[in-house]
């Protein structure tokens, strides 16, 4: 009788104790956090690796994306007109703008799922992923796939600056979650783009070859709108 009593007292002594010790690491965690409310000094957020160190080269590949949407939808404005009345070139330059203004969102996500914020009032701008020159869009159809395709390696090579900036930094600034995202998301597919609009351009450049190209450039339209 006496070892059971002696066995309950020991395991309500236990019980408090760990209570209290609960309480402690609660009153922590509390007082960690309201320390600072919720900022970036705070450890209560989803910054970890080398967020800080790539953050810079995700937001300037997230302004030049939306600049290049921006700039292809203009492209299939011009087409959509009807002066040139290309609805198989419209496509695709309306599907390239879309794509890249639904890539800048996945972006922004993926920043702030990390504990970043993307600030479009300060401009971050990378030599690998942004582009000092304006798209023009009066431009006929060959050039118009020239000036694509321009845009689309610009986006690789930012892409691929943001994966190097993540993979190849020191072991406090290395980012492999943030790598394996650009290189599942942006890597592969800029990769196909790039192809398929150097194709369209080599393909269109030869069969322009020719004394009265219109018929070729028709032919070409028709093409597009079936992809």
């Amino acid at each position: 009788m006496k070892l059971f009593v002696a066995l309950a007292l020991f395991a309500s002594l236990s019980s408090i104790a760990l209570a209290k010790d609960e309480e402690y690491c609660q009153n922590t965690v509390v007082t960690a956090c309201s320390s600072s409310t919720f900022s970036g000094n705070s450890i209560c957020n989803a910054r970890f690796a080398g967020i800080d160190h790539v953050e810079p080269e995700i937001q300037a590949y997230i302004n030049s994306q939306l600049t290049k949407s921006y700039d292809y939808l203009l492209l299939a404005t011009h087409f959509n007109s009807y002066q040139k009345n290309r609805p198989g070139f419209q496509k695709l330059y309306q599907g390239l703008s879309d794509r890249s203004f639904d890539d800048s969102i996945a972006l922004i996500k993926q920043v702030t799922r990390r504990g970043g914020i993307v600030d479009f009032n300060t401009r971050h701008e990378s030599p690998a992923s942004v582009s000092t020159k304006r798209t023009t869009v009066e431009v006929d159809e060959l050039h118009s796939l020239a000036l694509a395709l321009d845009n689309e390696k610009q986006l690789a090579s930012g892409a691929t600056h943001v994966h190097s900036r993540a993979t190849h930094a020191t072991d406090a600034d290395r980012d492999p979650e943030l790598a394996h995202y650009i290189e599942e998301n942006f890597l592969g597919k800029q990769a196909e783009t790039v192809r398929k609009l150097s194709g369209y351009a080599n393909d269109l450049a030869k069969l322009m070859k020719v004394p009265d190209p219109s018929l070729s450039v028709y032919l070409f339209d028709e093409y597009l709108q079936k992809q």
